[in-house]
């Protein structure tokens, strides 16, 4: 199992979306709570944050891979923790 690391800015709409996709996703799947997850807020590790290369919030890195950035889908949110879940 690999860490998934989530990128957002607190008002983002796009992000809330991704959020919700994921607990959407984990009432479907219970075993993907067991996926260490970092949800890393911009503004308030802004120094953290500028150590990856991305864009657009939100962002999803499983392990150091990018997976996925910008608007979030239900099949991207889902490739991301199957990915993570291996």
């Amino acid at each position: 199992m690999k860490e998934v690391k989530m990128f957002i800015l607190a008002h983002c709409p796009h992000c809330k979306k991704a959020r919700e996709m994921k607990d959407e996703l984990f009432a479907k799947h219970p075993e993907y709570e067991k996926i260490p997850l970092r949800v890393i807020e911009e503004n308030e590790e802004a120094e953290y944050a500028a150590k990856f290369d991305y864009h657009l919030v939100p962002t999803f890195y499983v392990g150091d891979v990018k997976m996925h950035e910008g608007i979030p889908t239900k099949e991207a949110v889902a490739k991301v923790f199957e990915e993570a879940y291996r």
